[in-house]
């Protein structure tokens, strides 16, 4: 395993945002991510994930989206765990936060 790597059950926090050109794949991709976080905006989602999980997460995204069309990024913030608190700032409506993270099993 590489420094970069993550032990398999160590959990990362990643941004997931998605653009997707069309309605049908839109909703498709909104749903598989669901299943995975926690909606944060219209097309962001947080997700605590480790490395299988995103690994399944990407595939399962890879097989909706169309490549010459669609972008879905993964943004790592780093460790789910032992990182300090996160501090989340908005402008206009309010961050809400959601008590429970979505994990998949």
């Amino acid at each position: 395993m590489s420094a970069r790597e993550a032990p398999s059950n160590t959990r990362t926090t990643y941004l997931v945002c998605y653009d997707i050109a069309n309605d049908k794949r839109l909703k498709k991709v909104f749903k598989t991510c669901k299943n995975y976080g926690n909606h944060l905006q219209y097309s962001v989602f947080e997700c605590d994930l480790t490395s299988r999980e995103k690994t399944r997460l990407e595939s399962e995204l890879n097989n909706l989206i169309k490549n010459n069309e669609d972008q879905v990024l993964f943004i790592s913030l780093g460790p789910a765990e032992g990182r300090g608190d996160r501090v989340i700032s908005a402008l206009g409506l309010p961050y809400f936060h959601f008590d429970k993270p979505c994990f998949v099993a």
